[in-house]
């Protein structure tokens, strides 16, 4: 009983989250969240829970796909063309690793994201106030 109202409180706290944050923020999220589900996969593949192990990659897909359809190729020039290669590889990794039930090409993943995020979390705030006004301008030209 006690566990299900605690899900209902993290479930609730994760849509305020959302609600409120910025585009850098919720991008953090993504990844952070596929790195989880990243994790959970791994632990089904352990306990041979293959529904699990295919849900959570699933998820990790569904995540990857939404970063590299996010990626504005026009601005972002060569970072953003390295990205979306970056993910697409990603997304073919897991994609094996699900059939092949590979531990290893999914910490390999990991390894691939877990430089992004750091990065991303890195960036400074003036940068991404610049990014913002750029977005803006560039929405309201269309």
């Amino acid at each position: 009983m006690a566990l299900k109202g605690i899900n209902a409180y993290k479930k609730d706290s994760l849509k305020q989250d959302i609600a409120s944050a910025d585009p850098h923020r919720l991008t953090l999220m993504l990844m952070q969240g596929a790195l989880d589900r990243m994790a959970y996969s791994k632990g089904c593949m352990e306990r041979k829970d293959f529904a699990g192990k295919a849900e959570h990659l699933s998820r990790v897909n569904a995540i990857l796909l939404n970063l590299r359809d996010t990626l504005d190729l026009d601005v972002g020039g060569d970072v953003a063309q390295n990205l979306y290669a970056l993910y697409e590889f990603m997304i073919r990794q897991l994609q094996d690793a699900n059939v092949q039930n590979n531990l290893q090409t999914i910490d390999e993943v990991i390894n691939l994201l877990l430089p992004i995020k750091k990065a991303w979390a890195s960036i400074p705030d003036d940068a991404k106030q610049e990014a913002y006004e750029i977005q803006r301008r560039k929405s309201q030209s269309v």
